[in-house]
């Protein structure tokens, strides 16, 4: 098998005919269309359309000419870019978690409030034992809803607490 050296250097021979002469003028032009390209990287990219190499396995064109510390830096630059990216999003859902689970507490708060007023309501006008009015009023809530005051909504979480 043929070992390759670290660059190998082949040449490209035009002859005086007219398909060479005419090949090497759209060569020419289109080098000086694209000054960023070689005629090295024009003759690669020939081959490996004609010997029908695969995309996947064929070096991209923007990096293959690039030093190797350019491309680990633009790794590094697309690498923060993904983690800035992930890191809103996640900040997002974290947030909009946080926001419901206040709601959430709000709500349950608002819950007791209402629950305490019930069992304070009707155990003061009958004798019935409070876990019994509890339960009862779990299972037969009043039809009328309460209204409930807000003052007393925000702070009844503050009191929960203790």
């Amino acid at each position: 098998m043929f070992q390759w050296s670290k660059k190998v250097v082949k040449s490209v021979t035009f002859n005086p005919e007219i398909g060479d002469e005419s090949l090497l003028a759209q060569v020419e032009s289109y080098l000086e269309a694209q000054p960023e390209k070689t005629f090295s990287d024009l003759c690669k990219e020939a081959l490996w359309q004609a010997l029908c190499v695969p995309d996947s396995v064929r070096p991209s064109p923007n990096t293959a000419s690039l030093p190797m510390e350019q491309q680990i830096g633009e790794l590094q630059r697309q690498m923060a870019g993904l983690e800035e990216r992930f890191f809103a999003k996640e900040s997002n859902r974290l947030e909009a978690m946080e926001s419901q689970i206040l709601q959430l507490t709000q709500q349950v708060a608002q819950l007791a409030i209402i629950l305490n007023q019930g069992v304070y309501n009707q155990s003061s006008n009958s004798s019935v034992p409070a876990a019994e009015v509890v339960n009862n009023f779990v299972s037969t809530p009043n039809p009328t809803p309460q209204e409930v005051d807000p003052v007393i909504s925000r702070l009844s979480q503050y009191l929960d607490d203790f």
